[in-house]
């Protein structure tokens, strides 16, 4: 009798509780459908509006739409200040991470809060401390003006401001990513004779590039699609200071039905932007997730060896 109630409460307990894990085929199927409706109602509608409306009056006005003078000027400059902020924040990011996840210094919270900045204050915001500093009636307004210096209403006003709104993606998405790493295969590098720059581009760089690449990515699209810091620090002039997102809202504010159409010609590529930056990252993510569970099936002490053959073909 003892033996069967014995094996009874041993499967009670050993066995997980399916009570709080598991819901009923209804249950589950109407979470489902709601969450597909929310995905429906407030992201797939409006993409394919906007795709709609910019194709309304033919693909030969889509056309002309996005090679008028003052749109090809948008897109230039847009391209302009995304191919400078993407490699300001790489290089940022990337030494920003390797001392907040290899080093321990005074400061360092500091250092994770000023980086985490740009994501708690308003882009509103951050370009008005641009324009209080830079612009004419601000702080450096008189000594700029003196020396012909331009900032506020110029390219380096939006760079500026842009730097600033996207600088945090590559280090947030690098910190973790190191801090899961460890420094185990840095310090076997070192005692081999590595110096600190051969060790950083052989071992650490390698082990961290698809966090760095999905932050390369998210970085782009945010320089890229970016409105109001960028807003507040143009001047919004038409063929100089107009990067895309200042372009749809000049076009859809012009009123006529001919410009309402071509707003959405160019915020079509706006959106196809985002669908090739999702695209990216879900194909990085799981090529991080593929190559974490083939590491995950390495032995310990794959990292030393691994460093030891790299420092075995170092000069």
């Amino acid at each position: 009798m003892a033996g069967p109630v014995k094996s009874r409460l041993h499967r009670a307990a050993t066995s997980p509780s399916q009570r709080g894990t598991e819901e009923s085929p209804l249950v589950k199927w109407l979470l489902i459908g709601v969450a597909f409706a929310f995905l429906s109602l407030f992201l797939l509608l409006p993409l394919v509006n906007v795709f709609a409306q910019a194709l309304s009056k033919g693909l030969q006005f889509y056309l002309n739409s996005l090679t008028s003078p003052d749109t090809h000027a948008a897109i230039r400059l847009t391209l302009i200040v995304a191919a400078v902020c993407v490699p300001l924040n790489l290089v940022f990011g990337l030494a920003a991470a390797w001392a907040v996840a290899k080093f321990e210094f005074r400061g360092k919270s500091l250092l994770v809060t000023l980086i985490d900045l740009p994501f708690s204050v308003s882009p509103v915001v951050a370009g008005l401390i641009y324009v209080v500093l830079f612009g004419r009636q601000g702080y450096l307004g008189p000594w700029l003006d003196t020396h012909n210096i331009q900032i506020i209403f110029a390219v380096p006003g939006i760079v500026l401001a842009t730097v600033f709104v996207t600088f945090p993606f590559v280090a947030r998405e690098l910190i973790p990513v190191m801090q899961a790493t460890g420094t185990e295969q840095e310090q076997a590098a070192l005692t081999l004779g590595a110096s600190g720059w051969r060790t950083f581009w052989h071992v650490t760089l390698p082990s961290v590039k698809w966090g760095l690449l999905y932050g390369v990515i998210l970085c782009n699209a945010r320089a890229m699609g970016e409105f109001g810091a960028v807003s507040v620090v143009s001047g919004h002039i038409t063929g100089q200071t107009e990067t895309m997102p200042l372009r749809v809202q000049a076009l859809y504010e012009g009123g006529a039905g001919a410009s309402g159409a071509a707003a959405f010609a160019v915020a079509s590529l706006l959106a196809l932007l985002a669908l090739v930056t999702l695209g990216l990252k879900t194909l990085l993510e799981w090529k991080q997730a593929h190559d974490y569970a083939r590491a995950q099936q390495t032995t310990p002490e794959a990292g030393p060896a691994i460093a030891k053959r790299t420092a075995s073909t170092w000069p």
